[in-house]
C-alpha cells in the first residue's frame, strides 16, 4: 500500500483544490496525519526494541545446541506489528533461519527458542536478526533494523586415545621412564637405608626419626613430554580429489591427540598453515606449549576455525618455528605428503635436539620408499588412511 499512498495523496489533493469540496481536503488531512503519526511511531518503537541471545558458544560435535531469543521493549510506546528473521548456517540447521512476528505492549517481552545441530566442526555466524516493522495500516514503507551477529566454535571430533608412543628426550615430567637416570623429584617411590656416598639431601628426616635408622628417598624415573604439533593444510600439498577428507582427518589426529597429551599433564603446543577467520591477516598464530585445560581449550578453538588453503609450504612453517622450540621437544608432523626437502628438515631438527614423529594421513605416494627412510634413520612413523586406523592407539 505504500507504494500508491503518495500517488493517491497527490490525486486527492488536485481533487480538492479543483471541486474547493471540504470533505476531500479532509481526507488529505488525515490520510497525511496518519502517514506521519504511523511512521514515527513505528521508528521510535523499533528504536526500542532490545534482544539477546543465549546460547553456549562452543560444542562438541553431534551436540544439540539450544538458542533463546529474547525480544524487548524498552520504552511505553507499543510495537504493533514486527517480524523476525534470524539469518543461520546451513550447517546448523533446515531450513538455515528463523522467522516468526510478534507484537510487544509497551515494556513488553517475548521469547522464542530454536535448536542448532552442531553435525559440522566449525565456526559460525549466528545471525544478524534482521528486525521489520511499520504502521499499523501499511501506509509507510517497511522500516529494517539488521542487529548484531554472535558466533559458535563446533569442536572437531575427538577419538579418545589410551597410549601414544611419543619420542622424548627430556628428564623431567610426569609421566614413567624406564631409564633410571631420569628421576623427579617430586614422585617419591619408597624409603631405603642410608649408605655412603647418598646425597643429604634425599634424607627423610621423619622416616628417620620413626625407625631410629637413617632414611633416603628413592624417586621414580619420569620424563617430560613438551609436544607440538605442526600440522599441514597447505591444500597444494594434497590430491585435490581427496584433500578435503584428508584434512579432516587430519584435524582429527591433531585434536585427538592434543587431548591425550593434556590429559597426561603434559604440555602441547600447535603450528598451522590454514586459514584462521580471526587470525592475524586471516592467518592461524601459532601457539607454543602449555600446560592445561585453558591451552586444550585455545588449540581447540584453532581447529575448529581453521580452513584449508593454499599457504605456507609446510617446510617453510618448519624453518620459521624451529628455532623457537627449547631442546627435548616432540615434534608430531601431520601430513599427506614427504619429499627429501622435509627429510632434511626432519634431520636438522634432531640435531638440534628436537624429536620427531611422522603421521602421514590418506594414501601417500611412494610410501614404502618413505617407511623404509623413516625406518633407517629411527624416524617414528604412523600413517591413517581411516578414523578406524586410530585403533592402534586406543588399546
Amino acid at each position: 500500500m505504500g507504494e500508491i499512498f503518495f500517488p493517491l495523496l497527490l490525486l486527492l489533493a488536485i481533487a480538492a483544490v479543483i471541486l474547493r469540496e471540504g470533505f476531500v481536503l479532509t481526507l488529505v488531512y488525515l490520510l497525511v496525519g496518519t502517514y506521519a503519526l504511523g511512521r514515527w511511531w513505528s521508528q521510535r518503537a523499533l528504536k526500542a526494541v532490545r534482544f539477546t541471545r543465549r546460547f553456549q558458544r562452543r560444542a562438541f560435535l553431534y551436540e544439540q545446541v539450544p538458542v533463546q531469543l529474547e525480544i524487548a521493549n524498552a520504552r511505553w510506546l507499543p510495537v504493533v506489528w514486527l517480524q523476525l528473521t534470524e539469518r543461520l548456517p546451513i550447517e546448523l540447521i533446515t531450513p538455515n533461519s528463523f522467522r516468526c512476528a510478534v507484537t510487544l505492549g509497551p515494556y513488553g517481552r517475548a521469547r522464542f527458542a530454536y535448536t542448532l545441530y552442531a553435525n559440522k566442526r566449525g565456526y559460525y555466524d549466528i545471525g544478524p536478526l534482521v528486525l521489520r516493522s511499520g504502521d499499523l495500516v501499511g501506509l509507510s514503507d517497511e522500516i529494517i533494523y539488521e542487529g548484531h551477529a554472535e558466533y559458535l566454535t563446533v569442536y572437531p571430533k575427538i577419538i579418545p586415545l589410551m597410549s601414544v608412543p611419543l619420542p622424548s628426550r627430556s628428564p623431567l615430567g610426569t609421566l614413567r621412564h624406564t631409564q633410571p637416570i631420569f628421576e623427579d623429584p617430586a614422585r617419591v617411590r619408597s624409603k631405603r637405608d642410608y649408605v655412603a656416598g647418598d646425597s643429604l639431601r634425599r634424607i627423610d628426616w621423619k622416616a628417620t626419626a620413626a625407625t631410629g635408622r637413617l632414611q633416603v628417598k628413592q624417586f621414580e624415573p619420569s620424563m617430560a613430554l613438551e609436544t607440538a604439533i605442526v600440522l599441514n593444510l597447505n591444500s597444494d600439498e594434497y590430491d585435490h580429489r581427496t584433500h578435503y577428507d584428508v584434512t579432516e582427518l587430519a584435524i582429527v589426529i591433531a585434536a585427538s591427540l592434543a587431548n591425550w597429551i593434556v590429559a597426561q599433564r603434559q604440555s602441547i603446543g600447535l603450528y598451522v598453515n590454514g586459514a584462521d577467520p580471526i587470525g592475524t591477516a586471516g592467518a592461524a598464530q601459532g601457539l607454543p606449549p602449555r600446560k592445561g585445560r585453558a591451552q586444550l581449550t585455545h588449540l581447540l578453538d584453532v581447529l575448529a576455525r581453521i580452513r584449508t588453503i593454499t599457504a605456507t609450504p609446510l617446510i617453510q612453517l618448519l624453518q620459521r618455528e624451529m628455532p623457537h622450540l627449547p631442546w627435548g621437544t616432540t615434534l608430531i608432523l601431520i601430513t599427506g605428503a614427504v619429499d627429501d626437502e622435509l627429510f632434511s628438515a626432519i634431520f636438522r631438527a634432531r640435531q638440534s635436539g628436537l624429536d620427531v614423529m611422522l603421521v602421514l594421513v590418506g594414501r601417500v605416494t611412494a610410501i614404502a620408499a618413505i617407511r623404509q627412510r623413516a625406518q633407517r634413520f629411527g624416524i617414528p612413523l604412523y600413517e591413517f588412511t581411516y578414523e578406524r586406523d586410530l585403533d592402534v592407539w586406543r588399546h
